[in-house]
């Protein structure tokens, strides 16, 4: 996977300043990656052997295709990039 550089300025343009722009994308990507975790243990909860020894698990190719399926997605940090940047995060600060 290649790096792209990214314009701070378009970041800094969906936000009253760079940083709150971060920590938006930080808590957008915090969220997605419990969002991909959770699919995942779904997922290969199927799979999970029943067996008493740790030396007699086997690995389930189908397990091993759901992990790899998995490991090709964007990244969380990426995706809540694109999310920012598509206008598809709404954000406010807590009423004290």
């Amino acid at each position: 996977m290649s790096l792209e550089p990214l314009d701070l300025t378009k970041i800094d343009s969906h936000a009253e300043n760079i940083y709150e722009a971060i920590v938006v994308l930080s808590n957008r990507a915090r969220q997605i990656n419990e969002e991909l975790k959770i699919r995942l243990n779904q997922e290969l909860e199927a799979f999970t052997p029943r067996s008493d020894s740790e030396e007699e698990v086997e690995l389930n190719p189908e397990q091993t295709r759901i992990s790899i399926e998995f490991e090709k997605m964007a990244k969380p940090t990426q995706k809540a990039v694109e999310d920012l940047l598509g206008d598809k995060i709404s954000y406010r600060y807590k009423e004290e």
